[in-house]
């Protein structure tokens, strides 16, 4: 069979410089480099954009009104594409309704079952759906949860009556007296004795006539259950409409809890009603997926096999994949970028499409390094499907899996954009890229360790898969975080630790600010004194240096590009031809600080920057900037057009000038080159022997060689994890064999 080839001549786009390529189709092929050097441009920016484009080209002008616009990349010639597949890294939105079930296309095959084999009968399909009127239940309108009254806020248990029991927050004290005498309970009793009726009667009695006793007298007086009254006067009444006082008094005891009438699982009392094998459809969402398939795979009716063989199929595939974990009622947007990324590829696996160009973004993030090879075989399925199958990729295990391998270089930002090696595994090796240089290079373990100067504590915790754990995390060291997907890393941190320590410093994945108006020198505060330094240089009104405000160019009111929407063809953007693009107005313009102009600073790369700005604020953060490696950004790129490793290493370099005693790291290596990794330890390490504590969640190995101490999570993912299975430095995480991730250290 004669090799076909996806052909670009001269492409252009962002830092591109006239990349030209001849990509064997039907073919694994991965493209590397460090972040920023144009791997993201050629992949997504080019070859996806025009897949895109020239898809969306087949429908008709009506429907083209309803689809996203893709823009013409700037290319002399791209030919010979397929349809594209995109798996990206943007985490599965959605809310409340959407869930694990619903992204993967499998709570739909779950309803079918329940409305053709469920017992008694309960209706079609959407009968079985908390989206659907006929479905979800009235009470919570199919979100299971519903604003409840934390309880140990109103009563003290341990007391009686007489000794103050009712501490409801927001009542009057004649209110509370009102129990006292009632004449319904023995007031010396401790409600921790009561029974379920006298505590039932205490909290959710309804409204009931008594005679109230005052001096020699009786009057008529209602009684009503402490809960009952806190629905009465603050829940169902307009929040709104209470005093400023009075919501500061309640708020803390309202808490979101499960719905008293689904008891969480979001459907009407029909759906709940109806069963197969014992189970309802909420109880089967519920189970994680590896214990759902074994529940699946002993269902048997002829009448539903097609339905039974699909669901079989598409567990498997969530199995493979390493999330067998999950549960279908997992909401989406609790999941990481990692984890979206999988349950998006599933949709994809099931498809019998063939010569579709699959195109991946690093797909890696997120697995622990066991299972990175079920990820290598999901590729290889794809390709000898008869696929192409294009990903964007740091992870050595999977670079290694590669048929065809594409360099992107030397460097980052305008010294990248060129390609620097294309071809085998095996000539990459041998290659003087820093790809090449830096690929079976690994840390050597770490032989002195620093020691703790204290500990924060994590007491009993619970939350999601966390079975009562409690732990220290060491003070005054680098303390690192492992275990697979699942195994509880990010509960034990981002939720315990964080509730317990609100003070730490977080950097995470999540993106910048979006705006086409942010960029590194707004985002990091450096614009504010560049501005300041402009003013005091001409006696000028600082908001004249700004294009948000007084300096706009009016005619692009600061974007410095004029957008005209062409309505189903592709908008055009074009540079504003007042301003040339450069943002501002011309007598803004005229202005300068030691002979440049405010849009000739934002031009300037941060290394330029370091060299011109001298002021020291500044200084600081310019330096962190070039030390977590993005000297090559200019000040006034926008951030929209950032990688997600450059967004991650701009949010460490705004925090890293600040005094904080506690930072906290998710993922950090994500989109990090091989040879940034040392870049970031060094970073890391300054920040420890600068008297800070440094807690990191990671999978890549050479972070964890580095630790000073290791907090390993497991033994597995989900319910069969939660649990700390070892505490010790990385020397004594050799000799831990009943670890994972010490297998692979």
């Amino acid at each position: 069979m004669v090799q076909e080839y996806i052909e670009i001549r001269g492409a252009r786009e962002n830092n591109l410089k006239d990349v030209s390529l001849k990509l064997p189709k039907r073919q694994i092929i991965i493209f590397t480099g460090v972040s920023g050097s144009g791997k993201s441009s050629i992949v997504f920016d080019t070859i996806a954009n025009e897949a895109q484009r020239l898809l969306f080209e087949n429908f008709s002008m009506f429907v083209r009104n309803f689809l996203p616009r893709y823009p013409q990349p700037d290319a002399d010639a791209i030919e010979n594409l397929s349809m594209a597949v995109l798996v990206d890294q943007k985490r599965l939105g959605g809310g409340s309704s959407s869930t694990v079930g619903t992204a993967t296309d499998i709570a739909p095959l779950l309803r079918l079952l329940f409305s053709r084999l469920g017992k008694p009968y309960a209706g079609y399909a959407n009968a079985f759906s908390f989206n659907d009127p006929q479905g979800m239940c009235l009470e919570c309108n199919g979100l299971g949860r519903k604003i409840g009254i934390d309880l140990d806020a109103l009563l003290d248990k341990t007391k009686s009556l007489n000794e103050g029991a009712v501490i409801a927050p927001g009542l009057a004290g004649w209110e509370r007296d009102l129990y006292l005498r009632s004449g319904l309970f023995d007031n010396d009793k401790k409600l921790a004795d009561y029974t379920a009726e006298e505590l039932d009667l205490l909290l959710n009695s309804e409204p009931r006539k008594y005679k109230l006793a005052i001096g020699n007298q009786e009057m008529n007086a209602t009684y009503e259950g402490l809960v009952y009254k806190f629905n009465r006067k603050f829940i169902t009444r307009d929040i709104q409409t209470l005093s400023e006082r009075t919501r500061r008094q309640v708020e803390p005891i309202l808490k979101l809890g499960p719905c008293p009438l689904c008891k969480g699982g979001r459907l009407n009392q029909m759906a709940l009603n109806c069963k197969i094998n014992g189970y309802n459809i909420a109880e089967l969402s519920a189970m994680e997926v590896d214990e759902l398939l074994e529940v699946v795979q002993t269902l048997e009716d002829r009448a539903a096999a097609p339905i039974l063989r699909t669901l079989t199929e598409r567990l498997q595939h969530l199995i493979d994949i390493g999330l067998e974990y999950l549960s279908l009622d997992r909401p989406t947007d609790t999941l990481s970028g990692g984890e979206s990324q999988r349950v998006k590829m599933v949709k994809h696996l099931n498809g019998s499409l063939v010569d579709v160009m699959y195109i991946f973004d690093e797909p890696s993030i997120g697995l622990h390094p066991r299972d990175v090879h079920r990820l290598n075989e999901l590729l290889e399925k794809l390709r000898n499907k008869g696929n192409t199958v294009i990903v964007v990729e740091h992870d050595p295990d999977v670079i290694k899996r590669a048929d065809y391998i594409v360099d992107m270089g030397p460097y980052a930002g305008s010294e990248g954009g060129q390609v620097v090696y294309e071809g085998s595994y095996t000539g990459l090796l041998e290659a003087d890229t820093l790809t090449g240089n830096h690929l079976l290079h690994t840390r050597p373990l770490k032989e002195v360790f620093r020691q703790a100067t204290g500990a924060l504590p994590i007491v009993h915790a619970t939350v999601n898969n966390l079975k009562d754990v409690s732990v220290n995390i060491p003070t005054g060291v680098l303390t690192v975080v492992t275990g697979v997907a699942g195994s509880g890393k990010s509960s034990l941190i981002n939720e315990a630790f964080l509730r317990q320590h609100q003070e730490a410093v977080v950097i995470d994945q999540t993106s910048l600010s979006t705006s086409s108006r942010s960029n590194p020198a707004t985002y990091t505060g450096i614009m504010d004194d560049v501005r300041k330094a402009f003013a005091t240089a001409n006696h000028a009104d600082a908001g004249l240096f700004s294009f948000n405000s007084k300096g706009a160019c009016p005619n692009c009111q600061g974007l410095g590009v004029i957008y005209t929407d062409l309505g189903f063809l592709e908008g055009v953007k074009l540079p504003c031809e007042v301003c040339g693009g450069k943002r501002f107005k011309d007598d803004v313009l005229a202005y300068t600080l030691n002979g440049k102009s405010i849009a000739d600073v934002l031009n300037m790369t941060v290394r330029q920057a370091l060299e011109f700005l001298k002021m020291k604020e500044v200084q600081l953060k310019l330096q962190a900037l070039s030390d977590v490696g993005l000297d090559y950004l200019t000040l006034g790129q926008p951030v929209s057009t950032l990688s997600g490793g450059e967004c991650q290493r701009i949010k460490l370099a705004s925090e890293l000038h600040k005094q904080g005693s506690i930072y906290v790291m998710d993922e950090p290596t994500t989109g990090l080159h091989l040879s940034d990794i040392s870049r970031l330890l060094t970073i890391m390490n300054r920040l420890v022997d600068g008297g800070n504590t440094v807690i990191v969640i990671e999978h890549h190995l050479d972070v964890i060689r580095n630790a000073d101490w290791i907090i390993d999570m497991g033994p597995e993912g989900g319910n069969k994890g939660g649990m700390v299975i070892f505490e010790g430095t990385p020397r004594e995480l050799l000799g831990a064999r009943h670890s994972l991730t010490s297998q692979y250290v």
